[in-house]
């Protein structure tokens, strides 16, 4: 048991940071892309004006939000 725990130990410290840099190097790269992806597909030129044009056919629609009840107005006794 001490053994393993030992060579675990040592491993970690080995292979640890190679595989946390790999890890935000993926997240970093996933996140690039995910920029990228969501640019092109909501931003519009024209030719001839340049203007922007937002696609807003894959956005979601608003929540709606559901009444609870009436306010009531009330005022304290003494």
């Amino acid at each position: 048991m001490i053994a393993f725990y030992y060579i675990f130990k040592f491993l970690a410290k080995l292979f640890l940071p190679i595989v946390v840099k790999k890890v935000v190097e993926k997240a970093g790269q996933n996140f690039q892309e995910q920029q990228q992806r969501a640019q092109q597909t909501t931003w519009k030129k024209t030719p001839n004006n340049d203007e922007i044009i937002i696609d807003t056919a894959n956005s979601k629609n608003p929540r709606e939000t559901k009444k609870v009840g009436d306010y009531v107005d009330y005022e304290e006794i003494d």
